[in-house]
Parts: C-alpha cells; structure tokens; sequence
C-alpha cells in the first residue's frame, strides 16, 4: 500500500530544511554550505534531505524564492490600506523591502557574494519571476489607485505595474553589482548613489509623477548602511 503523504507534515518538515539553511548561510556563506551541514543541523538524514531537495542549488532556490514570498506578504498591509495614499502606499513599498532586507542582513550579504556565480544562473532565473508574479498585482493596486487620485499619468496601469516591478528587479540587479564592485574597490560610493539615482529617477517618470514625489526609504541613509564600510583594498591599504 502507498504511503499517504500528510501535507501539513511535508511543508512543516520542507520549512525546517530552508530555516536551517537560511541560518547556516547567514553564518558560513553559501559556498562554504555543504548539504550535510544542513542535514547535521537538523540532525536528520540524506533519505530525508533528499526527499524535499535534490540539490544543494535546489534548496538556495528555496531560500530565495520564500524570502520573495515573505517580502510580498509583508507589503501587502500597507497596500491594502485604505487611509494612505497611492504615492503613501510606494513609499511603504520602498520602505518595507528596505526593512525587510536589513532585518536579514547576515543572510543578504552571503547571499550577494555567490549571487552572480553563474552556477546560479538557474536560481537568479526563478528569482526574477517570482519578484515580477509577486510585485506586479500590488503595483497594479496601487497604480490604479494613483491614477483613480489624478496623481499618476500612466495610461495602462496594468501594464506599467509590471514594467514597474521589472524596474525595481533591474535596480535591485544593479545594486548587487555595485556592491561587489564597490566591495572591490572598483567604485566609489558617490558612484553607486549615482547610479541609483537613475532608477529613481526612472520609477517617477513611468508614472509621470513630479521629482522627488517618492520618498524611496530615505536611500541615502539606506544605501550608507549597506555600502559605507571600508571596501577590502581600503582594510588593506589601511593595514
């Protein structure tokens, strides 16, 4: 007779496999990750690993793609909220995944320096999609909302809410480029804001909104906690 599979069991189990990896990747990093220290942490076994993961890349895609599902549901309150405003409510957005990134600093950061391996070039794939499925009914909410209050111009809010999101994924790429570049001496943090000034410009315009409507999570402070550190050739330099 087949086993029956208990759902609720299954998912309990799959999420104690992503929350021991999450943990020992902010810890060690990824590349130091080895599928047995996950099963170690759990004490558990490879049969059981195995059942849920059949890879190490596998469950990297299972990190990514649940923080994409936890930062989703975490904006979605303020989105739904009918007091704030249409520019109020992308504020929020901004500000919420800049939160949501700073409470999992250690986890971001590890995941940044293997990001661009092109071993993940699957994983960074699967990301792009779910940010794009995630972000774009949010967008369209709010977009709607805009121009309902004469404050957006856009003629399809539909299909600017998904141009918008694959903006926020393209700043979010080249944020990650920066970084490494910056991590490596090759770029100066004056060249990183102004390089991200470019998509803020950008995110006003598709909505044909004056500059500096949008707050963007106050990004100077923002891109000062996650860029002003001493890049490795400065530690070096300064030995």
């Amino acid at each position: 007779m087949a086993r029956t599979l208990d759902p609720v069991a299954h998912a309990v189990r799959r999420e104690a496999f992503l929350d021991a990896a999450a943990r020992l990747i902010a810890t060690k990093g990824y590349a130091q990750l080895s599928i047995q220290d996950v099963i170690d942490e759990l004490s558990s076994s490879k049969g059981a690993f195995y059942h849920y993961f059949d890879s190490k890349a596998a469950l990297l895609d299972g990190v990514v793609s649940r923080m994409v599902e936890a930062a989703t549901a975490s904006l979605a309150p303020a989105v739904a909220d009918p007091g704030r405003s249409a520019p109020e409510k992308l504020n929020a957005v901004f500000s919420g995944l800049a939160s949501f990134k700073a409470d999992r600093k250690d986890l971001i950061l590890a995941l940044t320096r293997v990001w661009l391996s092109d071993d993940n070039a699957v994983v960074r794939e699967h990301f792009r999609r779910g940010v794009v499925a995630n972000m774009t009914p949010l967008l369209v909410t709010i977009i709607r909302q805009g121009v309902a209050e004469g404050v957006f111009t856009t003629a399809s809010p539909d299909h600017a809410a998904r141009v918008y999101a694959s903006l926020i994924l393209g700043a979010n790429e080249a944020a990650t480029d920066l970084f490494v570049a910056h991590q490596d001496g090759a770029v100066t943090f004056e060249e990183v804001e102004q390089a991200l000034e470019a998509f803020a410009d950008a995110f006003e315009r598709i909505l044909g909104i004056h500059p500096g409507s949008l707050e963007f999570a106050n990004r100077s402070a923002v891109l000062g906690e996650w860029f002003v550190e001493a890049t490795p050739a400065e530690q070096g330099s300064s030995a």
